[in-house]
């Protein structure tokens, strides 16, 4: 069974009297373990389809299952739960809360797992030391240079141990030695825990990191490429 299978995926939005179609019969077929580009001009559906995958939109049109689980016939509440057990989320802004350290951030996912402080604390310093931090869990954002800022993010996205990380332009706001680290770190995680990884970006040589490009344009896929990472396409 596929990890992530969408069929035939659409979705439309109303803007006032103007109907926008962001995605159009998207097909798209996930396996444990694999590395997604998915690349596209401004306005092409790629966040919209980040955005579905990580099942913080619903399709319109067509089904998206996710490890067995069909989403559109699911309630907000269980919609959460999909969110908080399987999947982790990195963004281009790193999304940290500045009054709190890199170990603090890193926990307070794991607040709404219900986890007691010792394990919460105990997964927050393995994670930071699994991206390099382990001698940063006290320093707040603000001690902390872009790239390991983004590092403390991806630490938040792996304490929950997920089973897929969305990335949305995770170098984006970094300069292209911080990205290579970062992208050397989610290359790691993919090869040595298997965690899937499925990236939006703008930049080709980020997308090459993955095993297959993605490559959509007004709501739809034009083709997927296998990179020399790659697997086969499915």
């Amino acid at each position: 069974m596929p990890l992530i299978e969408l069929v035939n995926i659409s979705r439309t939005y109303r803007l006032n009297q103007i109907r926008v179609e962001a995605l159009r019969d998207v097909n798209l077929t996930i396996e444990e373990g694999d590395f997604v580009s998915i690349m596209g001009p401004s306005g092409s559906g790629k966040s919209t389809l980040l955005n579905i995958i990580g099942c913080l939109d619903r399709p319109s049109a067509g089904t998206y299952t996710i490890v067995g689980n069909r989403v559109e016939k699911m309630n907000d509440n269980q919609l959460a739960d999909i969110r908080n057990q399987l999947i982790g989320f990195v963004f281009q802004s790193f999304h940290l809360l500045p009054n709190l350290d890199a170990a603090a951030n890193v926990e307070l996912p794991l607040i709404y797992r219900g986890l007691g402080g010792k394990e919460r604390r105990r997964r927050a310093i393995h994670a930071l030391e699994a991206v390099g931090l382990g001698e940063r869990v006290h320093h707040l954002p603000s001690q902390l240079s872009g790239g390991e800022q983004q590092r403390v993010a991806i630490a938040r996205a792996i304490a929950g141990e997920p089973r897929v990380i969305l990335a949305d332009e995770p170098t984006g706001a970094l300069d292209s030695k911080s990205g290579e680290n970062i992208m050397a770190i989610f290359t790691k995680l993919n090869k040595d825990m298997g965690i899937t990884i499925i990236q939006v970006t703008h930049e080709e040589h980020i997308a090459q990191y993955g095993h297959r490009i993605c490559r959509l344009r007004d709501g739809q896929i034009l083709q997927i490429d296998e990179t020399q990472n790659g697997r086969a396409v499915t």
